[in-house]
């Protein structure tokens, strides 16, 4: 019987168990805390949204190979990711209509990982919590994994699945990235993504609170990135969606000695729309904008583009509204840093994809060693697209994994 070691009992990890599992095979689950799973209990606002509802290869990022990500994310194509979650873990989701995600019809996080916990122990994977490795080397054909306080394990094939750097609460502390580095991977420089940008002196503090659906577009020397949703003025800068999704634009430009330049449509009107709807009239031009705009949020604006907050449609000079309308459609947003790790969704960078099988997401350096999740260089938008990335390439690992352990028995 062969002997597959897991290494992080998270989203990938837990269906890269899953998949590994079956008859030849010891499967051993090895998780730092007690549980398990906990970046899948706070996802989602505690909700935890599954998958999205469409998936699309080009809304990932990746300083790597963009053909074996789009390879890896076609091995389980989302409808049957959605069977697997519905049918195999009888785990019902709903479709949000507004965001495009799919929930578990229970609304809670905890449905989620509990079911892909109790799928795996099913199986017969070895469920052990509360163990930290400390050290991962080959020997001959098999790996020995290095436990504190507990006995080596000598596996046959061990997948690593530890998570990158991101929400460090929930045990993510770059462990496997070090181990790759140490065997002589190639480690694209990671960073924080989809985290809250930061502006000091916090100019907007005023506005915390403040809430809508924007489109802001961010470019650097090197890259350019827009994106349409929800946005949030904080105490300390900007979050929300929309924010998250080009923060990586922000953050990467600036490990390269680059400032990203932020510019935010306010609302769905283009510029000739605001003109026509700050056409001449009695009514002032603050009522008008009030009506389409939180109003804190108006009078700032107005107050940036120079624009006295009594002024009449009809005495708003060209100058005034040309000033006006380009707050209002591409207003600049000043930033100055991140939230980094603390608050960030993924990791960027990780493990070149050239490195590893796109078939079986094993390394082409190592025998017998897999790898899976957020170790990889690969990250999406925020909506599922990180979990549909952990689902694939775990499955992904799990089954070249198992499929090792099967030829190391018929060739032993």
């Amino acid at each position: 019987m062969s002997t597959i070691v897991i290494i992080g009992a998270g989203a990938a990890g837990l269906m890269a168990a899953i998949h590994a599992a079956g008859p030849g095979h010891r499967v051993v689950l090895l998780e730092r805390t007690a549980d398990g799973g906990r970046k899948i209990l706070i996802s989602g606002g505690g909700r935890c949204n599954v998958l999205p509802s469409e998936l699309d290869p080009a809304r990932y990022v990746t300083a790597s190979s963009p053909n074996t990500m789009r390879n890896l994310l076609r091995s389980w194509p989302l409808a049957q990711q959605r069977e697997f979650f519905e049918s195999t873990l009888r785990l019902p989701l709903v479709l949000e209509p507004e965001t495009g995600k799919l929930f578990p019809v229970a609304n809670r996080s905890r449905v989620v990982r509990d079911a892909l916990v109790n799928a795996a122990v099913r199986a017969g994977v070895e469920w052990v919590p509360n163990t930290t490795v400390t050290g991962l080397e080959p020997r001959g054909r098999k790996w020995r994994v290095e436990r504190d306080g507990a006995p080596p394990i000598d596996a046959d094939a061990v997948i690593l699945a530890t998570g990158g750097l991101s929400v460090p609460q929930t045990g993510s502390d770059g462990f496997g990235l070090r181990i790759l580095a140490e065997l002589g991977h190639t480690i694209h420089p990671t960073y924080p993504a989809l985290t809250p940008l930061t502006i000091t002196p916090p100019v907007f503090s005023d506005l915390a609170g403040v809430s809508l659906s924007v489109t802001i577009r961010a470019a650097s020397t090197s890259e350019t990135r827009e994106a349409t949703g929800g946005f949030l003025f904080t105490h300390r800068g900007y979050s929300g969606p929309s924010t998250l999704d080009v923060s990586h634009v922000a953050v990467r430009g600036a490990l390269k000695g680059e400032h990203a330049q932020l510019t935010v449509s306010w609302t769905a009107h283009d510029a000739d729309e605001w003109t026509a709807l700050l056409a001449s009239s009695a009514q002032q031009v603050a009522t008008v904008v009030r009506r389409e705009l939180p109003t804190r949020l108006a009078d700032r604006l107005l107050t940036e583009a120079g624009v006295a907050h009594d002024t009449t449609l009809a005495t708003l000079t060209r100058s005034d509204r040309i000033a006006l309308i380009d707050a209002l459609t591409r207003f600049p947003l000043p930033w100055s840093g991140d939230e980094g790790y603390r608050k960030a969704e993924v990791t960027g960078g990780g493990l070149a994809l050239s490195e590893v099988s796109a078939k079986t997401l094993e390394s082409r350096m190592h025998s017998g060693l897999f790898l899976c999740g957020e170790l990889l260089d690969a990250f999406g938008p925020i909506g599922g697209y990180n979990f549909a990335w952990a689902w694939s390439t775990g499955r992904l690992a799990g089954r070249g994994a198992a499929a090792h352990g099967h030829t190391d028995l018929h060739g032993a």
